[in-house]
């Protein structure tokens, strides 16, 4: 099953309807490794869709999160919820001076899980480790 298949999925075992918007909302997420925040996806999907209102991506979002489908990331130092459709556990790293977040894939990440699940009992909906600092563009920007 693809990314946009089991967003889509969530969707509909939540009750809500497919519109063309949500596909468009879950295809976009499903395609990107950008990490976005819901005004980049409302911009994006907005082009074919000039319909699409804001609560309507926010609620997709929402509702997407609140079932473990994506992860909010919260913040990269621009104080905007950042999104990732990427639910394996991984670390992301988010720059705070030009807020770009990269994933890096980590064994340890998915060991925690582990842990955390045996040790808890509970059924783990998604996980977010998030580091902050400056990437190395931004750190040759600043030493220039």
């Amino acid at each position: 099953m693809s990314s946009f298949e089991y967003l889509t999925g969530v969707l509909k075992q939540a009750g809500l309807r497919m519109t063309p918007q949500r596909a468009a909302i879950c295809q976009l997420l499903a395609e990107t490794d950008s990490h976005p925040t819901a005004a980049m996806i409302y911009e994006s999907v907005r082009v074919s869709y000039p319909s699409l209102s804001l609560t309507t991506v926010y609620n997709t979002l929402d509702v997407l999160a609140d079932l473990g489908a994506i992860n909010a990331l919260g913040h990269a130092g621009d104080d905007a919820v950042h999104y990732d459709a990427d639910i394996t556990p991984h670390v992301n790293l988010a720059c705070v001076s030009c807020h770009k977040i990269v994933d890096i894939e980590s064994p340890q990440a998915a060991h925690i899980n582990n842990e955390i699940s045996a040790a808890s009992g509970y059924k783990l909906l998604g996980a977010r480790v998030m580091y902050y600092g400056l990437c190395p563009a931004c750190q040759r920007q600043k030493s220039q």
